[in-house]
């Protein structure tokens, strides 16, 4: 190219790539060669500008990205990766407290007061509370991508559902919110939100996630065992008898989440070490590439941390990639009104969930 300088001056710029690796950065430099085309005098000048400086930091996609309370991850991870999350509620005694990941309760302390006796009810995220925590996203014209808790547990889907549409008729030219089914909880249902937050932050657009998504959910594994059935009877989830049975003989059932979302036993157990040891076989049956698995694993657990910790030996010795990785959270306030204490979880990714029989 030619730039005019002065009168009768031409500069001739002779520009050329160079690109090198400088401290973690893609440095490129534009290298200009100015030559004066005057008569009077000659210049010959070089000078290096610096063009353009991309950081290899995870690449932030146009669409915000959010979840819910019962995705059992801690308030630094969501804060971390860039992930709004909308809250659900439970009662203890007749007053409401926010599912707030923990920040006004520790969760030794929740799960303390059910073995207490304590009867804590939960509540879903209303209608009116998602579309106040979408409204100054779709209001700015910025898209947004949302899993929600699994419609086989709750109704929370439908009420997102609702949410969403009532937006865009209130914001025809707004931004659009798109709701997803994980049919994951717990922290299954944050692994996931973890692995689309990845993909996100690869540079796919929202309809890419969305699709990575629902092409994997179905891959994510949930596991978990309980010792203490007061909760399940509770909930209705197993009969008095069945309890009282259960207590009598140390029975640990092992349940998952099948391809509805919804929790369905696979097994009785006796006593807590042939759960743990039966948990860690059950993952090496359905991991992805068995031993020589490399994905995410995460553990949880009800106010029983050396359980988890137990299972999550026994996986590493087995699978060496994640010896020291398995990160080892504590089962939410949500999910952990109805399991109460003593309830260990494992989630990661393998084959397909089957159908249940």
């Amino acid at each position: 190219m030619a730039v005019e300088w002065r009168r009768g001056v031409v500069l001739q710029a002779h520009a050329s790539w160079i690109d090198r690796e400088d401290d973690g950065k893609d440095v490129h430099y534009l290298w200009f060669n100015l030559v004066n085309s005057g008569h009077l005098y000659c210049i010959h000048a070089c000078c290096a500008i610096i063009y353009a400086v991309i950081s290899k930091e995870p690449h932030m996609s146009d669409f915000v990205l959010t979840c819910e309370s019962a995705a059992d991850r801690t308030r630094e991870f969501f804060e971390s990766r860039n992930i709004p999350v909308v809250c659900f509620h439970y009662e203890i005694d007749h007053v409401v407290y926010t599912d707030d990941l923990y920040q006004s309760i520790a969760p030794d302390e929740f799960f303390a007061q059910i073995a207490a006796g304590a009867m804590p009810k939960t509540s879903q995220v209303s209608v009116v509370e998602y579309e106040e925590f979408w409204e100054p996203f779709v209001a700015e014209g910025k898209d947004v991508l949302h899993l929600t808790l699994s419609s086989g547990i709750s109704g929370t889907y439908g009420s997102a559902c609702v949410a969403a549409q009532m937006l865009a008729d209130r914001y025809p030219r707004g931004g659009k919110v798109r709701v997803i089914d994980s049919l994951a909880a717990s922290s299954g249902f944050g692994l996931l939100v973890e692995c689309a937050a990845d993909v996100r932050d690869s540079g796919a657009s929202l309809d890419e996630t969305a699709a990575w998504i629902e092409e994997h959910k179905l891959n994510l594994h949930h596991w978990f065992f309980s010792t203490d059935l007061s909760s399940y009877l509770r909930g209705g989830r197993i009969s008095a008898a069945s309890a009282i049975i259960g207590t009598a003989l140390k029975i640990c059932p092992l349940m998952t989440v099948d391809c509805e979302g919804e929790l369905a036993p696979r097994e009785k157990i006796r006593t807590k070490k042939r759960a743990i040891s039966e948990m860690a076989k059950t993952v090496m049956a359905h991991v992805q590439d068995g031993a020589n698995y490399s994905g995410k694993c995460i553990m949880s657990h009800s106010a029983c941390r050396e359980d988890a910790e137990a299972v999550a030996a026994l996986i590493e010795e087995q699978v060496p990639q994640l010896k020291g990785k398995i990160e080892i959270n504590s089962i939410g306030a949500l999910i952990g009104s109805h399991t109460g204490p003593g309830t260990v979880a494992v989630f990661f990714l393998g084959d397909e969930r089957p159908t249940m029989d």
